[in-house]
């Protein structure tokens, strides 16, 4: 069947398998969905007399009808995933979501692309660092089966009486303790997931020393929107001192960046051409966050895209030169001035003033 016969057939199922399993009195509907980088019906199910629903994405159900899922299975998961939500679901005081008195301890701050959430940021507070856009989510709750949490739009914040700049400074204060900066060496990360030894990595040719690393991790504990991280205050004098000074960005998703110390070793070109390449073919639609490269001059304490550095390096280094030609040019002068005889400079002085020489 295509998408709408098991759109309707799927809502029936759903409520009579809900039914079979205790929950009779509940409101199945479909919603439009519009997160951050994705849009989707959903079938929301909110149980009788409550005001929290489940959302589940409706498409990935049908997907798996398609793939070949047994429908009767597709929709038994469907109600497991329901079931299931309803026994996690955190107790939420209605009421407070509307306090920002109690709802700005759990401000959390996340970055996504600019151009790719273009009508979503139309409604809701945010705050563009170069091509990219901070945006603010309240976080009721996180543990390893997922979290609990509300994007800030601005209708909500016009309810609470709260202006976007009393939002961001805020969540400056908030959001680096309710999800703390985590910065590790490519090599320590790797150790992690596979679960190697420094023996193991010195053997496959890897750094077992934290100063010999060329690329860092950069996210949050629960590594959800840690991309986030870039807009913390300390972020970047915290990445300048593991890298050990300059650096650039790289945009891995919308859940971590990427350090890697600019030293010489890899280019710009070669970085975008990695981002890129790698947001094309590993990195979910979702997940995405740029293309773009970002570095950071640890000196002169600017944040910027890859290519406005390479713009003002070469501004910088074009001024040097201007100004090594002019010093070069008064020495010259000096010079030929210390090989002229007095005699001549002083008559030439005097001419000068219209007067004559001794």
């Amino acid at each position: 069947m295509d998408y709408e016969n098991f759109k309707e057939s799927f809502i029936e199922d759903l409520k009579q398998g809900l039914a079979e399993r205790g929950f009779e009195d509940v409101k199945v509907q479909v919603t439009e969905v519009n997160k951050l980088n994705e849009s989707y019906e959903a079938i929301t199910v909110t149980p009788d007399g409550s005001n929290i629903g489940i959302n589940t994405n409706l498409e990935t159900f049908f997907e798996s009808y398609e793939n070949g899922m047994d429908y009767d299975a597709v929709v038994a998961k469907a109600v497991d995933t329901a079931v299931k939500g309803f026994d996690n679901a955190p107790a939420v005081d209605v009421a407070s979501l509307t306090d920002y008195e109690q709802m700005k301890d759990k401000l959390a701050m996340e970055v996504v692309s600019t151009d790719a959430n273009a009508e979503l940021l139309s409604r809701v507070p945010h705050k563009e660092i170069e091509d990219m856009s901070i945006v603010y989510r309240f976080v009721l709750e996180s543990n390893e089966d997922g979290r609990a949490s509300i994007l800030v739009t601005d209708q909500l914040l016009e309810s609470m009486g709260v202006s976007p700049e009393q939002l961001h400074a805020d969540a400056l204060r908030t959001a680096p303790e309710l999800k703390p900066v985590v910065i590790k060496g490519m090599s320590e990360v790797m150790a992690e997931m596979m679960g190697m030894s420094a023996e193991d990595l010195a053997m496959m040719g890897m750094p077992t020393d934290p100063a010999d690393e060329q690329m860092y991790v950069a996210t949050v504990p629960d590594k959800i929107h840690g991309a986030g991280v870039i807009a913390y205050q300390n972020f970047m004098d915290q990445a300048a001192e593991r890298a050990g000074g300059d650096f650039f960005i790289l945009p891995s998703s919308i859940h971590e960046l990427l350090i890697v110390p600019d030293n010489g070793q890899m280019g710009l070109r070669d970085l975008e051409a990695m981002v890129r390449e790698v947001n094309a073919t590993q990195v979910a639609p979702e997940d995405k966050l740029t293309d773009s490269v970002y570095h950071y001059d640890a000196q002169a304490k600017v944040f910027e895209l890859g290519e406005k550095f390479e713009d003002r390096k070469a501004e910088m280094e074009a001024g040097i030169d201007s100004k090594d030609s002019v010093i070069g040019e008064l020495k010259a002068k000096k010079d030929e001035v210390a090989k002229t005889p007095k005699k001549d400079v002083i008559e030439k002085a005097a001419k000068a003033k219209g007067g004559e020489a001794i």
